[in-house]
């Protein structure tokens, strides 16, 4: 079984916090990132996990509020192939309720074909991504989290130079938790720390 060192990690100034390995490096440290968005990168097996805050889209309904995001995701990185694999109910979430209002979150798994730093579609890996929607409508924000896990790294991708072109390995056979269960653990422990990062305080 995998031994993986779990840490608290706080985002955005220490307003929210969750709980992933220590095994993802900060992108914040190696270029710029928009300050509504957090991302970490385990660059030695191009896995990534994401955190965005978004304004409420309150023209997309909570069913399915996380299989639109993968949608429009795939839209943004011109990804080809997309396939939806799976995707939840809604659940309520007591937790990060605010103002009496309940928060929910949906979740969706998918699989795209897509390029990094838009090399172009002769060089797109094929991932599998995974998406959670936290909405949060006390402070009408829509929070996005989503995984990203690397099922074919193609040939001409810049990530074949640092984990090899090919079929990815599973994550076990590297001694590490799968992404999956990496991103069901950032998601269930994800906290709202400070809400005035919203701008709305207790």
């Amino acid at each position: 079984m995998a031994q993986e060192k779990y840490s608290q990690r706080s985002l955005f100034g220490g307003a929210i916090s969750t709980l992933f390995p220590d095994r993802f490096q900060d992108v914040s440290n190696v270029r710029q990132v928009c300050r509504s968005l957090e991302a970490f990168v385990d660059p030695a097996r191009d896995e990534s996990l994401i955190f965005e805050l978004l304004d409420l889209k309150p023209e997309v309904g909570d069913n399915g509020s996380a299989t639109w995001f993968l949608h429009d995701l795939a839209t943004e990185q011109d990804a080809e192939g997309s396939v939806l694999i799976e995707q939840s109910g809604v659940v309520e979430v007591p937790g990060l309720s605010y103002g009496n209002i309940p928060a929910v979150v949906t979740a969706a798994v998918g699989q795209m074909a897509i390029s990094k730093w838009r090399q172009g579609r002769e060089a797109q890996n094929t991932v599998r991504v995974y998406a959670a929607n936290l909405r949060l409508k006390g402070v009408s924000t829509d929070v996005l989290i989503t995984a990203y896990e690397p099922i074919y790294i193609n040939p001409l991708s810049q990530s074949a130079s640092t984990v090899g072109a090919g079929i990815a390995a599973p994550a076990l056979q590297s001694g590490h938790v799968p992404n999956v269960e990496v991103f069901r653990v950032a998601v269930s422990s994800f906290k709202v720390n400070d809400w005035n990062l919203f701008g709305s305080g207790p």
